[in-house]
């Protein structure tokens, strides 16, 4: 039997019970997949991470679903360095993570409780513009309720950034898996590739938001993610580019729907043509710590 310490963190929040939650297994990249994936399963939440020492950054992490390994998620980063700096493991006000999708740095500002963490994503990847109709019954939507031409954004993790025309429209989304394996075969993507849209509202779900957004996932995941990181950069990159952010910085607002409200403030950088990365920050709570033995 292996014992290892938890941290679970719910990310962009500063309170308990908000934003997104994830386990923090530290040590845990050792771990085989079978077991980590295992361990998703049992927390029932939509990712865990798993670190470890790294020889090109201060910590290796890994990040899975209850289905797989991932290259990078965005809430995880902010609850794994929540978690660390919990345990007394970050000594100054910077970090770096080793990741699958390459070293991402991390920004500590402690004049906040609990201190706001800013990690800096990819510059963005642009890929393909589905037909509009097949998003749209991806999420049993209208393209009618769609602005503009959806489009695969990375920033680390691909999603499919699709902009609605409003709060009902976001409200009535609903996931129809059958209709996402049509969307994910279009964009020649596999059944373990990312293709869920990421629907976003040009407005907040309170009057301190920017945007609000929503991502609906299929199973063996939850239903919805309450707060998306990475799906929050790709959708500013999206936005900053296509001239629908007046400003590169903006508040981003999601899981107000689902109880669990969250917040991340976001910076664009570079111009709309040039973007070099985008700055998704963030605070966290702490909500448990222990041990798993497995």
């Amino acid at each position: 039997m292996t014992s290892l310490p938890l941290d679970w963190v719910d990310a962009f929040t500063d309170r308990p019970f908000g934003g997104n939650g994830c386990a923090v297994l530290h040590g845990g990249a050792v771990l085989d997949d079978e077991t980590c994936k295992a361990v998703v399963r049992e927390t029932s939440l939509v990712e865990c991470t798993f670190t470890g020492p790294s020889d090109v950054a201060d910590v290796h992490v890994r990040y899975f679903l209850a289905g797989g390994e991932i290259p990078f998620a965005g809430h995880p980063t902010i609850a794994t360095v929540a978690a660390l700096l919990h345990r007394g493991l970050v000594a100054g006000e910077t970090l770096t993570l080793e990741t699958k999708a390459g070293i991402v740095p991390i920004e500590i500002d402690r004049s906040v409780s609990p201190p706001r963490i800013v990690m800096t994503q990819n510059a963005p990847l642009f890929g393909v513009c589905p037909d509009k109709a097949l998003v749209a019954d991806a999420v049993s939507l209208s393209p009618s309720d769609i602005l503009g031409q959806p489009q695969l954004v990375s920033t680390g993790l691909p999603c499919c950034v699709t902009v609605l025309k409003d709060r009902a429209a976001l409200e009535r989304a609903v996931l129809d898996p059958e209709a996402l394996v049509r969307l994910r075969t279009a964009m020649g993507r596999g059944e373990a590739e990312f293709a869920e849209p990421f629907l976003v509202t040009l407005e907040g779900a309170t009057a301190a938001g920017d945007t609000y957004a929503r991502l609906l996932l299929p199973p063996p995941s939850p239903p919805e993610d309450p707060f998306t990181g990475s799906a929050t950069g790709a959708m500013a990159a999206y936005l900053w580019s296509k001239g629908l952010m007046e400003s590169p910085c903006f508040i981003a607002e999601q899981g107000h729907g689902m109880g669990r409200p969250g917040q991340a403030q976001v910076e664009v950088l570079g111009p709309p043509e040039a973007i070099r990365g985008v700055q998704v920050a963030g605070q966290a709570y702490v909500l448990i710590s222990g041990d798993i033995h497995i």
